[in-house]
């Protein structure tokens, strides 16, 4: 029988190697900007073309190389950091395994250029699909310059791979700002198409982030710092009321190192427990440094995921440290520029008893108790924030409320039945709210419970679609346009919806790369929404149901505006909303299910209740 096996040619081995190492052009820009880093830069340059397909080239001025090393550092497992198995317990760098520079020689054309602050004179070098077509001495300054042309020239079937333009250059900002928000000391400038999209200079962290992210990020964020034996966390979390609905800005780093570790991501959500939903996540910039023998960063050629020695006590730490910051931040007064001072030293009378504060209570209150008035108007109520005309178009009097002719579903049709059967037997319905979050009433076959934020959603999502099927989505003028700044990924984002955002009513066009400005919102917008949130709010449901690859773009829009404008669990309903509510959601096609599916109500039958007390 004849031998079998054989030795890769070094050409294919590369290739094989580069699968694992560059997946995308983003992969290429990481280990690019690591080297740059690891050479002691303190200005780094990272310049791309066609979202990296074209062109990806860093510049930065670092300790540069000799001819010898410039030649050296495209050969496989070549690498300046490790020299013995035992240094791997010791990394403190960004890079080690010496692959990275291979892979890319691999599947791409590659021209270096680099220079010592000693020799003054440098070297170029010209490889083509791990090749060198020349070596020759260059002027440049002290660093190197790295340009990375065609990924993936070598290789058609990898690059029909690669996704649209939009979705390669979110992967590169992603990179470019895991490398950014962990090194504040290192200035970057970031051109995409020979325009300068970034421009981050050398400063303190919670301004790299604010850079980075939005400057609002300043009065979002609280600062944590724990120092222990085994690590020490420090960085920030954002405020319990600025947690998105979808897994944004969470960023672990380890010794500088960013980090994906879905079990230390539990430990701050455990911390944030009872502080926000349970559907929402909150935002953290956490860096970690410990000794390099209590973690093991050579598990995966991309580096992102790490083993520690222990992980519990690293977890019990960082809970710990995130809910002492939280616990901090509830007592310690801020400074308020705004408040009256005069107010800080009245005079104090030792001689006056202290007053303990009570609570009055009506012990003949009824809450089921029906007398046949209205229930009184509470400033801040739902009817509070809109006017009687919007009101009307969201919810119409229940004596102009058509009940659907044909319901869909056997179920549908027989609580459909149910609800006008008792409302026409007995009059008007008595309604009762429970943890404001649930609407109860009476029906023939026992106890209607009603998700009152879920109805909501049900009620605007069919109105919103009936109305931009009929092209009468009404919109008012804002006296004064209101401008929004996003951060880079959620502008991109709307740029893909912006078309579906002004058919639903909004007036919104770009005012720069990441600024929009709005002059006009629908008519349903309350004048207590804030336009920032409800855009970014919108923005963050497109990205939650974005999953859902049966949803078009349209539906996505409505479901994802419906759920922002929706009135919330923990909103106290008078009766007459509570009504208005309850008829406008039994017009609907579907009233039992939410835009996203979920149940709206559900009926305990009198046979229930009546075993509950056997």
């Amino acid at each position: 029988m004849p031998d079998v096996i054989k030795l890769l040619p070094d050409a294919v081995a590369n290739q094989i190697a580069a699968g694992e190492v560059i997946q995308r052009p983003a992969s290429a820009v990481k280990e690019l900007l690591e080297n740059a880093i690891d050479a002691g830069a303190d200005h780094i340059q990272l310049i791309i073309k066609d979202a990296g397909k074209t062109l990806i080239q860093v510049v930065d001025n670092g300790a540069g190389m000799s001819d010898t090393d410039a030649r050296l550092c495209f050969e496989r497992h070549a690498t300046s950091k490790i020299e013995q198995a035992s240094d791997l317990f010791a990394i403190r760098t960004m890079g080690f395994r010496g692959e990275a520079l291979a892979s890319i020689a691999a599947i791409a054309k590659v021209e270096l250029k680099s220079s010592t602050e000693e020799v003054g004179i440098g070297t170029q070098i010209i490889i083509e699909a791990s090749r060198v077509s020349t070596q020759t001495p260059c002027n440049c300054p002290k660093g190197t310059s790295i340009a990375v042309k065609n990924l993936f020239f070598n290789t058609p079937a990898r690059r029909n791979f690669l996704k649209s333009d939009n979705v390669e250059k979110r992967h590169i900002l992603n990179e470019f700002q895991r490398l950014a928000i962990v090194h504040p000391d290192i200035s970057f400038h970031f051109y995409q198409n020979n325009q300068l999209t970034h421009q981050l200079n050398k400063t303190n962290l919670k301004q790299r982030i604010a850079h980075l992210f939005g400057s609002n990020y300043n009065q979002k964020l609280i600062p944590v710092k724990e120092e222990t034996q085994i690590v020490d966390v420090t960085g920030y979390v954002g405020k319990p009321e600025f947690a998105k609905k979808v897994r944004g800005e969470q960023f672990f780093f380890v010794n500088k190192r960013f980090i994906r570790s879905p079990y230390l991501n539990h430990a701050v959500d455990l911390a944030f427990h009872d502080l926000i939903p349970d559907d929402a996540f909150p935002t953290f910039f956490l860096f970690l440094e410990t000794a390099p023998e209590q973690i093991d960063v050579n598990v995966h050629p991309t580096k992102t995921e790490i083993k520690f020695q222990d992980e519990r006590y690293f977890y019990q730490i960082i809970k710990s440290a995130v809910k002492r910051a939280l616990g901090a931040f509830n007592i310690t007064p801020t400074l308020d520029f705004d408040r009256e001072s005069a107010f800080d030293n009245l005079p104090k009378d030792a001689n006056r008893p202290i007053k303990q504060p009570g609570i009055n209570i009506d012990p003949d209150y009824n809450p089921f108790n029906d007398d046949g008035k209205a229930a009184p108007y509470k400033q801040g109520s739902l009817t509070s924030r809109i006017n009687p005309q919007q009101w009307e178009q969201m919810f119409p009097g229940k004596e102009d409320v058509p009940i659907p002719k044909e319901p869909r579903g056997s179920d549908q049709v027989t609580i459909s039945a149910d609800w006008e059967d008792k409302k026409e037997g007995n009059g008007e319905k008595k309604f009762s709210q429970l943890h404001n979050r649930y609407i109860l009433t009476p029906v023939k076959s026992g106890l209607m419970v009603i998700d009152q934020q879920r109805a909501h959603e049900r009620i605007l999502f069919e109105r919103f679609k009936i109305l931009l099927q009929n092209r009468s989505m009404a919109s008012q003028q804002l006296l004064f346009p209101e401008n929004i700044v996003l951060n880079e990924n959620d502008a991109d984002i709307l740029k893909e919806i912006i078309e579906e955002i002004r058919n639903i009513g909004f007036g919104i066009n770009e005012l720069g790369k990441t600024t929009f400005v709005i002059d006009a919102v629908p008519v349903d917008l309350a004048e207590d929404h804030v336009l920032q949130d409800v855009v970014e709010g919108i923005i963050e449901q497109v990205q939650k149901n974005k999953l859902d690859l049966k949803l078009d773009m349209r539906t996505n829009v409505l479901r994802s505006l419906a759920k922002r404008l929706a009135i919330r669990h923990g909103k106290a309903l008078s009766r007459e909303e509570m009504t208005a509510l309850a008829d406008s959601l039994f017009a609907c096609e579907m009233p039992q299910q939410s835009p996203a599916g979920k149940p709206v109500l559900t009926i305990i039958s009198n046979e229930e209740l009546a075993s509950r007390f056997k």
